[in-house]
């Protein structure tokens, strides 16, 4: 069941708000769930690693946890995390047209996640910095851990909501090569895309991807989709006029015309996906726009705990 539902992002539209009601709706859940080893103390402690000075550890927490947690302090960062939101025209689907309905589609959900995850890097007191590209990079920012930061980051979330841009093609092997020259090394990088490259430049942005690895940073893939409409073809048996929203293409056609060819041709896309972040050692995680966030924050603590061991 998503978070918020699509009345609540509407009426709401705070992606501050937004962003500290969806951590703190997944931390409570990590309370209830198996994953309740994941303390809300992630907050304010990092695991103790052996040989390290002991005068620091929280033995409170040891009392209940049994296991060895350093207490953290605001000067301490431990990680830097690069988050990437691609908003090329294609993530502006589905379209509301002109209308301002508040209705979500993949960009818009892609700044909410990207918001509620900053929001739990700066609970940690990790460094996060962002970009922005469509037909070229618009927004690059470095890595900090500030709450002013914070705010300035979400404030061009907030401009790239307000201010939407039709006919943009994707160029993200361009900017994910920038991305890669310009952030420090051994970084996790966040990327948020449909992946809608032209096919010819697939190739490109898995040399892309294969740079940031080279560059020693851990990279999760969240392969942003209308799952319903865009991977299952859910459409009525009925003559739609369907709009490249990249070209500005039409193409009229009844939808049981070209369901099963359409639906085994994206199958055939996640799966080379899928093959190609293996064969990277990409992280690659499905994330469906009417799925909520904890499918967003979860993959991310599940990673960066790993990185962390």
């Amino acid at each position: 069941m998503s978070l918020f539902d699509n009345y609540d992002v509407r009426q709401l539209g705070n992606l501050e708000l937004l962003a500290k009601q969806a951590v703190e709706g997944f931390i409570i859940g990590l309370h209830k769930s198996p994953f309740h080893g994941f303390s809300v103390e992630f907050a304010e402690h990092r695991l103790y690693n052996p040989g390290e000075s002991t005068k620091n550890i929280d033995w409170k927490v040891y009392a209940r946890t049994d296991k060895l947690f350093s207490k953290r302090f605001e000067e301490e960062t431990n990680l830097r995390c690069h988050i990437v939101v691609d908003a090329s025209s294609s993530m502006y689907f589905p379209d509301a047209g002109d209308k301002d309905t508040g209705q979500v589609n993949k960009l818009r959900f892609s700044a909410l996640a990207a918001a509620a995850l900053m929001n739990l890097l700066k609970k940690q007191r990790d460094a996060f910095g962002l970009s922005i590209f469509s037909d070229e990079l618009h927004t690059h920012s470095r890595c900090k851990s500030s709450t002013t930061h914070y705010k300035l980051l979400l404030s061009q979330l907030d401009q790239l909501l307000a201010n939407p841009e039709r006919n943009k093609r994707t160029a993200a092997a361009k900017s994910l090569h920038e991305i890669a020259d310009s952030i420090h090394r051994r970084s996790m990088v966040v990327i948020f895309s449909d992946m809608f490259e032209q096919s010819e430049d697939t190739e490109k942005l898995f040399s892309a991807i294969q740079h940031l690895k080279h560059n020693k940073h851990e990279v999760i893939l969240f392969h942003v989709v209308d799952k319903g409409k865009e991977m299952d073809f859910e459409f009525e048996n009925r003559p739609y006029i369907f709009i490249d929203m990249e070209t500005g293409e039409k193409v009229r056609l009844q939808s049981n015309q070209v369901k099963d060819y359409y639906k085994e041709q994206m199958l055939k896309f996640r799966e080379e996906l899928e093959m190609k972040c293996l064969q990277y050692r990409v992280d690659f995680v499905e994330a469906d726009i009417h799925a909520g966030f904890k499918q967003i924050l979860m993959p991310y603590l599940v990673k960066r705990t790993k990185m962390g061991t």
